[in-house]
Parts: structure tokens; sequence; C-alpha cells
């Protein structure tokens, strides 16, 4: 059944203004959906093998192939468009739940409008008839080019043996082209960034980004001396420990660099992240191919155990389907992984940048400016921004707080000193820092003659507070030494361009100081009487960066930011956001759920005779249900246990990296409400399917 989403942006795109959110919820839909096609080969693939005896029996009583196929291609085309019909329908009531969402999102009221447009029912139907179409060719041509003696002992084939030539070996290969990869990146950073200095943490993180590479491509170079008396198991088992290492060695980088604060560069951390994922898919490879080895050694060392029960006819069933699915169950665990992921990552994403908003839209118009590209003194900005003024007046927007304030250095000479993440703190003068504070309704603050205080950003932690004001509980400035102020710090936000680039912190010292210190950056913040219309939004923002561009030759950067605009694109980026990676999860799982359903499925059509051997051999019907209960757990516990195992180790590594971030714009106790209603969400899911696979695995081998 599909159900027809596509008439969500359309909706929603009639009752707002903004066309992007509809053209990328299209997109991210269509993008999302082609996953479908594999499993609508998947299922025609299914019914095409169950009804093979069928298409015998037809072939021999004298209808053509070309007549079965097309027959068989019509009664899937009709099922087909019956989906898409029903889906469709139930598209239309799941449009006015997530569209009412989006409107919610926005602040607006919603009223049920059903309303079905022609152009998204033509296209969904126009989409999955084309999938159906391009199925069914694959189809016709599988059925003319079968023989009939097959088709008629499809039943009783056994499992085909494992070709010599199997997939692991060209994983394996490209796993070590991978670690060679590895290692030359290693080695890179070693060159560029080591230092004897650093704790012996850092020191691990370098070195064993070289050494577990080296140990691995030795293991693979030893194996292919040995390769006449040794098994690919060997290989992969040793190099799954290898690779085990090289994970905790590589997801260490991340780690470290954010721990103490190292100068490597963005694409490098990316880089590692990529490692890190590409190592633990590597792993589910390695697991899945080597578990029916485990089986087979655990059944030959135990007879004690192999002769118990049904036990030896269990193993039977296990092995002899392992052998021959191994890549199919590696490749529905990953699958399944990533639903899983991004399920979990959806709520942190969502809230994150939910919350950042809150941060970077506090003012209705922020105007700031950046000194990086300066070389000289003299064109460090001192105007008013004088425009912004006039376009107020001329559109009759009135304001209820405007603050035009700099930013100075303490120190003259650290207008020069401008290493990335090493910028150095400014500082406001009181009488704009409290006209802010004011403005957002937090009470003004005081400060004795020769003293100073800080503000800090949400995300900083409070150890990097306690660190910082420990080390600068005095400060020498041009103007004189500051103390310190009893009243340390402020946490407040504030916005976060009234900071420094890569600062979290801002000095806050009084005016008669601030008088002798070099003003760097100019801002303006102002908050007006009523939002600012999207029109006018637009408008002054065009008419602001045509005189004060981003980048000038003087070297100064100016941007301009209203909250109307700030918060209509990023709602819309956010609803995207979520709607396509929750779409895609719930799709990603539906497929490999239904896949392992089907799989079992066609096995107990399969095996009809072997069950009933049991049955003629004395087995009670519960002993063969619960004999059942134990395959279908297997099948169905194997690759969902080991994705959510991983899943949880990736979603856990990937909160602790951003923990400052969740901290600070979700909260742990709503981002964790949000993963257990998620987690309620798929084992529902999951009990449903491996429920109903069971009865009906019973139902076909009676």
């Amino acid at each position: 059944m599909k159900v027809d989403f596509l008439s969500v942006p359309k909706s929603v795109s009639i009752l707002m203004s903004p066309s992007s959110l509809s053209y990328g919820m299209k997109v991210a839909i269509c993008v999302i959906t082609l996953f479908l096609l594999f499993l609508i080969y998947f299922v025609n693939q299914y019914m095409l093998r169950r009804r093979q005896k069928e298409f015998a029996i037809q072939s021999i009583l004298g209808m053509e192939e070309r007549i079965i196929a097309r027959l068989f291609f019509a009664e899937t085309s009709v099922m087909g468009l019956l989906s898409i019909l029903i889906g469709i329908f139930l598209g239309v009531f799941c449009s006015q739940l997530i569209t009412a969402m989006l409107l919610t999102t926005y602040g607006k009221s919603y009223t049920l409008s059903w309303t079905l447009f022609p152009d998204t029912v033509l296209l969904t139907i126009g989409f999955f008839m084309l999938c159906f179409l391009i199925v069914g060719i694959f189809n016709t041509h599988t059925i003319q080019k079968t023989k009939i003696i097959d088709m008629l002992a499809s039943e009783n084939i056994n499992e085909p043996k494992r070709k010599k030539n199997d997939w692991i070996h060209l994983v394996v290969m490209l796993f070590d082209g991978f670690t060679v990869w590895m290692l030359y990146t290693g080695i890179q950073l070693i060159y560029v960034f080591y230092d004897s200095r650093f704790v012996f943490p850092v020191k691990l993180m370098f070195w064993g980004n070289i050494l577990f590479p080296v140990i691995t491509l030795i293991w693979t170079a030893f194996w292919l001396l040995k390769k006449r008396t040794s098994y690919i198991s060997t290989l992969l088992l040793g190099l799954l420990v290898c690779t085990i290492l090289n994970t905790f060695v590589s997801a260490s980088v991340p780690a470290l660099v954010k721990e103490y604060t190292l100068s490597f560069e963005t694409h490098t951390i990316y880089q590692y992240l990529l490692f890190v994922l590409i190592e633990l898919l590597f792993c589910i490879c390695c697991f899945f191919y080597l578990v029916s080895r485990f089986i087979i050694f655990w059944k030959e060392k135990s007879p004690e155990h192999r002769y118990t029960n049904e036990t030896l006819f269990f193993l039977g069933q296990i092995t002899s389907k392992l052998n021959t699915t191994s890549k199919t169950m590696t490749l529905i665990c990953i699958t399944f992984m990533f639903a899983i992921f991004l399920f979990l990552a959806s709520p942190i994403l969502v809230g994150w940048a939910s919350g950042y908003l809150e941060i970077r839209s506090m003012y209705d118009i922020q105007i700031f400016s950046r000194y990086n590209n300066v070389s000289n003194e003299k064109n460090l900005p001192h105007n008013n921004y004088e425009l912004v003024t006039d376009f107020l007046t001329e559109h009759n927007i009135k304001t209820t707080n405007d603050c035009t304030f700099s930013l100075y250095l303490p120190n003259q000479d650290d207008f020069y000193h401008r290493q990335k993440y090493h910028f150095p703190v400014v500082a406001i003068s009181l009488s704009d820092y409290n006209a802010i504070r004011t403005m957002l309704g937090y009470e003004p603050i005081t400060l004795a003659e020769n003293e100073f205080t800080t503000q800090w950003q949400s995300i900083a932690t409070d150890e990097e507070r306690e660190e910082f004001l420990k080390a600068h509980s005095n400060i020498t400035t041009d103007a004189g030494e500051l103390t310190l102020s009893p009243h340390s710090s402020y946490q407040e936000p504030m916005g976060e361009t009234i900071y420094n680039s890569y600062t979290d912190v801002l000095y806050v010292f009084p005016d008669h100081i601030c008088k002798h210190l070099l003003p760097v950056i100019r801002n303006r913040y102002i908050i007006t009487t009523e939002p600012i219309s999207y029109e006018s939004a637009q408008g002054l923002e065009q008419a602001f960066l045509a005189e004060y561009p981003e980048s000038t030759n003087s070297g100064v950067n100016y941007a301009i930011r209203l909250s109307t605009l700030q918060i209509n694109s990023t709602k819309a980026s956010i609803f995207v956001l979520q709607a396509a990676m929750i779409y895609a999860a719930v799709i990603l799982m539906v497929i490999c759920l239904t896949i392992l359903s089907l799989q079992q499925l066609l096995d107990a059509n399969q095996n009809k005779y072997r069950f009933s051997v049991l049955r003629k051999l004395g087995v009670e019907n519960i002993h063969i249900e619960k004999l059942i209960l134990k395959q279908l757990g297997v099948w169905f516990g194997l690759p969902i246990a080991l994705a959510t195992m991983v899943s949880i180790i990736v979603s856990a590594y990937f909160i602790q990296t951003i923990s400052t971030e969740i901290s600070a714009y979700i909260g742990f106790s709503t981002l964790m409400a949000h993963i257990g209603m998620t987690t309620g969400i798929l084992v529902l899911l999951l009990i449903c399917y491996f429920i109903s696979t069971w009865l009906l695995f019973q139902r076909g081998i009676k």
C-alpha cells in the first residue's frame, strides 16, 4: 500500500507562502520513495517463486509462456493500482495530520480541508505504475526463460552451494584498500600536527591510527602467504579483531579534538567519522559470514547439545540458509541499522536546530560585522547603519528597542591575533551591555570602577567557565588593570553575534575603560513593535546587502539577520529534515521487515516436507511451534539485534560528541522522552511483523 505523502507539500504550499518548502519535500519524498522499487521487485520475486508450479501446469496445458507472463503482469498491476488508490485515500488523512503539525510549528491556526490535488495524484500513480512496469518486464523475461521442469521442481530444490568466488572476497579487497587510505591519513596527521608535548591519550590516538592499520595489512599479507593451508574464516576473524581496534582509535579523533581543542581541519574530523562508519559496516559483514561457521563448529564440538530434542533439525535449518543468505542478511542488518539511527537522530537534530533558532533570532533585526580579514585598523567600521533607520521610517515600522554598540579588544596588539579557535576575547561597555539586557527583559548589573565580569554562551560547559575564570582573575588592558567581579559570570542567552569569532565568552568593562580601547566590531540590535512582514524583511535584507556586502575591499564582513526570514526558512528546513528522516526510516524498516518475513514464508512453503517428517516421527505440534518460534527468533533476532546494538553505540557516541549542544538547546530529559517514544514505536512494529510471520509460517507448513 502506497500512502500519497506528495499531497502534504502541495497543501502546505497553498496554505503558506514559502515555495521552497513544497519543492524540498517533493524532492525528498520522491528520492526516498525510490527505495520502494527494491521492495516491489522483491515482493514480485516472492510471488513469482510461489506460483512457479502453477505456471508450469499452465504451460503443460498448452498456454504460451508469453501469455502466462502477461497474465501475471496484469494481476500484479491490478493489485498495485488498487494499493495505490487506497494509499492515496489514506494519504489525504495523513496529509491533514502532517499539515496541522507544520502549521502549529509556525504558530498558525488550522482547519480541515479535504482537498485532492490532481497533479499529485497523477504523479503518484505515474511513479508507481512506472515501477510496476519496470519490475513486470523483468518478471516477464524470467517466466519466458525458466524451463517447465525447473518450475515443477522449484519446491524441492535444496539450497544452492556456495560459489567459489564469494562476495566476501571483494569486501575484504575493498577494505584493505580502505585500510591503506587510513594509514596514509594517520601518517599525514603525525607529520602535520604531532607534538611531543601532547598528553598520553592524544599520543595514543596519533600512533594508534598508524599501528592498527599496519597490523591489519600485515595480517592480510600473512594470510595470503598461508592461503593454501588456511580458510578465509581465519582471515576474517583476525580482520574483525583488528577492525574493532581500528574503530576505537578512529572514534577517538573527534572526541579528543574537542576535549583538547586540537587544530585539526573540519574535513579531517568528517573523514574519521567516515572511517568509523566503514569499519562498523565491515564488522557486520564479517559477523554474518562467520556466524554459520561458528554454529557448525559448536555443533561438531558439542554432541551432547547437538542430539538434544530437535536441536539437530534446528541447526540444520539455520546453517543451510545462512550459507546462502549471509549477503542478504548483511544488507538487511546494515539497512536496519541506518533506519534505527535515522529514527534516533531525528529528534536530536530537530531539537538542536529548534533550540539554536531561538538563540539566533532573539532580535527582530541583528546587524553585525567581523574584522577577520581587515589588515588595517583604519578600515574598521564605526557607522551606525543609518540605512536601516531610513528603511524602517519609510515603511512605518516602529521599534521598542534599538541599540548600536561596539566590541573592543582589551589590548590593541591582539588585533593581529587571528589563529582559528584562538581569537581574542572582546569586551563590551557596561552601559551597552545593560541596554541589551533591558531589551531582553533581564535586570541590569553594576560594576565597581576597576572591575569586570563575563558573559557566556549557553554551549559553554561549567569546566570551561571555571578554568577560564581561574586563569583570568585579573586582566591588563590598554587602559589599566581590572579585577574580576565577585559576580564573575552571566549566562542569560543574548545571541551569538555578541561574541568574537570562535569564542564563547565576552568581557564586560566599565565605560571609562572602553573609551581607551580599540573597537573592532560594530553591531546593532533592534526589536520592533510588531513582527516585520515577510516582504518587508526581504526588502530590508536586499537593501542592506546592496550597501553593506558580506565581503568588502577593506576586509570588513557585514551581515544582517531578520527573525522573520530566519524563522520561516529554518522552520521549513527543520520540517523537511524531520519528515525526510522519519519517512526514510519507516521505508527502510518496512523493507527490511518485509524481506525477512517473506524469506521465512517462502522457506515454510519449501520445507513442508521436512516438517511433515517431524510429525511422522512423533514430534508433537507444541514442539514444532516452539521450533518455528526459535527459527524465526534467529532470523529476525540476528540482524535486528546486531543492528540495534551498533545503532545504540553510534547514537551514544553521537550524543556524547554533541552533549554540550544537547544540554544547551534541547535538554537530556526531553531528548530521552523522544527516544523512548521512538523505541516504543519500533518495538511495536517489530512485534506486529514477527507475530504475523509466525502465524502465517505455521499455516504454511500444515
